[in-house]
């Protein structure tokens, strides 16, 4: 035996040593408490054995992750892979806790072979439906034929209506070569033909023997994604898995677009025993599933389907030319502006769906090609190869600052929000009170306040809350659906994005256009049991077009009855309304809320609020920053931002310090700072204010610093992100006139946008348009005014700024 295999089976030893004294002592107690000794010993001397060699391999593998070598465990009942990236434990009951001397540790795996199927994370897997179903144990290897009830090796075809198998031999007339494209049995052509149709029956005494697709689509069995394996400490396994239903468990049924193995991927977790999985099967994107030639466990998944709010999400786009209907749209918006307001419902519809995907050269295809169905729901980065760390294999332990760190983060959601209680109970009550409405007819209501108030965040709040009610069945069931207006990428594309979330399905947008205005109008459409829908449109003010059309029929949708639809508009501007035509204005109403500019008490109870229970930070450092930020802007988020800049910066002179080993004498003092303090929030601050855009405005010329005020105030006074050069150059105008500077005339100002453009401080409209071009801040309002407004130069830009 080598001296490296003798040392880990000494360290293994010394600790089962621990092991066994604890069980004694345990046995002891369990003796005193008055069980029969006879009965303990007979149970522990039949465990004692295997226990021993589960701990023992236990602990020798623990020890030799340590020196980086792989292993395979057997047992009884299955052999276990452990993958590289997670070969780590997870405490879930702690080590030798009192009274118990067993290793309380739920193991990980990548890949588990169970009952002679083997298993992997990420794999699609039928799962069992009901308990005392004898029938889920079959699983024929080849469908039977609906003819002669007989399956073999002879050549079947599969009819894309029903799904069902022939043989060649039994149709009639018989059939030699398989024919190209979609098919369709002479049963199913007969009942689309009204026609009555005799099903061929088996003969008596024979039962027809179903397969497992077949036991899915009629909701006999669960479809699930594998999300993680592990063995529980008592030996089971088990495993988290993500739901798939099919098109007749969402709140809409089946729809005429659905294709017959359409799944929905949803966002319901659940763990399960491993015993509860059969086998495996194959949940394909649109691309991969027209391209798959042969398989009877295969289906396609498109979207995502919320259970709380039954909306649907496309998971991702396969490639560019989903993107290019927008710009295509974009042009037929641009030719349509001219048009005349009152004739919003005169609009084209799409072509039909095959001519669609014969242009997009897609081969055998019936529907729109989309999502990935399963590693679509990592955007962005997934596409270049990052990948999600599971949790269990963070086992690092964080500090205050790490944690401190990672709540203070703004994709973080907080348990709780505070110091908008008055205004979340008005957003409830408009809620709660059109939905207990008995014909439920739509309203409408304008949020409004500058940005980093917690607009937006407010809403998410009180559906979150209003969940639970209807849970509870205080208040009815409702859909919720949720738009940005700054990811659109023209105000048309708005129908495509509600229509694609309440029905799963993606058409043009002028098609959604009357689809929508059927559903929300069309009272011989409306049905009584149809819900609610609640409809959150954030950045409200980017749906502004030259004829409004598109607010107007937004707006228009909830004065119908039985529209069954309340809209929620969340914007900068206050004055939004009263900017509109007046036909579009009375249909926003009089329901307005404003969200206030938060001072330094309540950034600071926000922040405190992010950090409670972490002792991370000094008060004094906390009301530092808010005042900071409170003197400028009144942003939360900001406010956020450089606390979290500013536990970054004490981390990162920790561990330095930490990282270094220098001589210590007698008289040697070092003191190690752990708590974030105001020099450090200073640092932060002058970091973000003193960023090099920062610089490049104050160092900028005089013309230069006039023309960023100038599209500062007019962000203020319209809340639009962008605006024409020559309403610019009216601004310039205005203000140079005012305090008693020259204007510089049309041609200098051309020349200061240009430079600035160069410098990326705005961002300009790609085209020769002169005085039609767009101009746009490329950086936020704020730090235009925190640069200028000190201006030594120009003191009067600190009035509009």
């Amino acid at each position: 035996m080598s001296r490296r295999s003798t040392r880990l089976v000494e360290k293994a030893n010394e600790y089962l040593e621990k092991i066994t004294s604890s069980e004694t002592a345990k046995s002891s107690r369990t003796k005193r408490r008055g069980v029969p000794w006879g009965n303990l010993k007979s149970s522990r001397s039949q465990k004692w054995t295997r226990n021993n060699e589960i701990k023992l391999n236990e602990v020798t593998s623990s020890f030799e992750q340590l020196e980086g070598k792989k292993r395979k465990r057997y047992s009884k009942r299955s052999m276990v892979t452990r993958a590289t990236a997670s070969k780590n434990f997870r405490s879930e009951e702690g080590i030798n806790k009192k009274g118990s001397g067993r290793l309380g540790k739920r193991v990980y795996y990548q890949k588990v072979v169970f009952d002679g199927g083997d298993f992997e994370v990420g794999d699609d897997v039928y799962v069992r439906r009901r308990e005392d179903a004898s029938s889920d144990d079959e699983d024929p290897e080849v469908e039977e034929c609906r003819v002669c009830f007989k399956s073999g090796k002879a050549t079947m075809i599969e009819c894309d209506d029903c799904l069902g198998g022939f043989h060649l031999k039994c149709l009639k007339p018989p059939m030699k070569v398989i024919p190209e494209g979609d098919w369709i049995c002479e049963f199913c052509e007969a009942a689309k033909m009204g026609k009555e149709v005799q099903l061929p029956k088996p003969l008596e005494g024979k039962k027809r023997v179903r397969t497992m697709r077949e036991k899915l689509l009629a909701g006999d069995l669960w479809a699930a994604h594998i999300e993680s394996l592990w063995k529980e400490v008592n030996g089971n396994h088990q495993c988290k898995v993500r739901w798939y239903i099919i098109p007749e468990e969402t709140a809409t049924g089946r729809q005429p677009h659905n294709l017959k193995r359409e799944l929905y991927l949803t966002n319901d977790y659940a763990d399960i025993e491993m015993e509860s999985l059969l086998r495996l099967c194959e949940v394909m994107n649109p691309k991969d599933y027209y391209n798959a030639k042969e398989g009877d466990d295969i289906f396609l998944c498109e979207y995502e389907y919320d259970v709380r709010w039954h909306s649907f999400k496309r998971l991702a786009e396969i490639d560019k030319e989903e993107d290019s209907e927008g710009v295509d749209s974009d042009k037929e918006w641009k030719l349509d502006q001219s048009a005349d307001p009152d004739s919003d419902g005169d609009v084209e519809y799409e072509e039909e769906r095959a001519q669609i995907l014969q242009s997009r050269n897609y081969s055998s295809s019936t529907h729109e090609l989309a999502a990935n169905s399963r590693k679509g729901r990592f955007c962005g980065l997934q596409k270049i190869g990052a990948k999600k760390i599971p949790a269990h294999i963070r086992c690092h332990k964080q500090t205050e600052l790490e944690r401190a760190k990672a709540t203070l983060m703004l994709a973080s959601l907080p348990k709780s929000l505070p110091c908008r209680n008055k205004e979340i109970e008005e957003i409830t009550t408009f809620i709660e009170s059109a939905l207990r409405d008995d014909q439920c007819l739509g309203r409408c209501l304008y949020i409004h306040g500058v940005p980093g108030t917690g607009k937006t965040m407010s809403v998410l709040s009180v559906m979150r809350n209003l969940q639970a009610k209807v849970d509870a069945g205080n208040i009815r069931p409702h859909c919720f659906v949720e738009v940005n207006g700054l990811k659109l990428a023209a105000p048309e594309n708005i129908y495509r994005v509600i229509h694609e979330a309440l029905t799963g399905h993606r058409v043009n947008w002028k098609k959604a256009l009357q689809l929508l205005t059927k559903r929300f109008s069309d009272v011989n459409n409306c049905r009584e049991d149809e819900r609610p829908c609640i409809l959150l449109i954030d950045e409200l003010d980017l749906l502004v077009t030259r004829n409004q059309s598109v607010l107007y029929n937004i707006l228009d949708w909830p004065t119908k009855p039985q529209a069954k639809l309340i809209v929620i508009g969340i914007a900068n501007t206050m004055d939004l309304p009263e900017k509109l035509l007046p036909r579009i204005s009375s249909r926003m109403g009089i329901e307005r809320l404003c969200f206030g500019p938060y001072n330094y008490q309540q950034l600071q109870e926000i922040i405190s609020s992010r950090l409670e229970g972490i002792n991370a930070f000094e008060k004094q450092a906390i009301e530092f920053a808010s005042r900071k930020v409170a003197a400028i802007s009144g942003d939360a988020r900001r406010a956020l931002e450089i606390c979290r800049r500013a536990a970054e910066i004490t981390d990162y002179h920790l561990k330095k310090h930490l990282m270094k080993k220098p001589s210590f004498t007698s008289d040697t003092v070092i003191i190690v700072k752990t708590h974030v303090g105001i020099a450090e929030v200073e640092a932060a601050i002058q970091e973000m204010f003193q960023a090099p855009h920062i610089q490049v405005m104050r160092n900028c010329s005089k013309q230069s610093k006039i023309f960023l005020t100038a599209m500062v105030h007019e962000l203020y006074k319209t809340g639009m992100g962008e605006a024409t050069f020559e309403k610019l150059a009216m601004t310039v105008s205005y203000l140079c006139t005012s305090n008693g500077e020259e204007f510089p005339g049309y041609d200098a100002l051309l020349k200061v946008g240009c430079r600035l453009g160069e410098c990326r401080v705005i961002l300009c409209e790609s085209g020769a348009k002169h005085r039609l071009q767009k101009l746009q801040l490329n950086f936020p309002s704020d730090d235009v005014s925190f640069a200028l407004k000190d201006s030594k130069d120009i003191p009067w830009l600190a009035k509009y700024l």
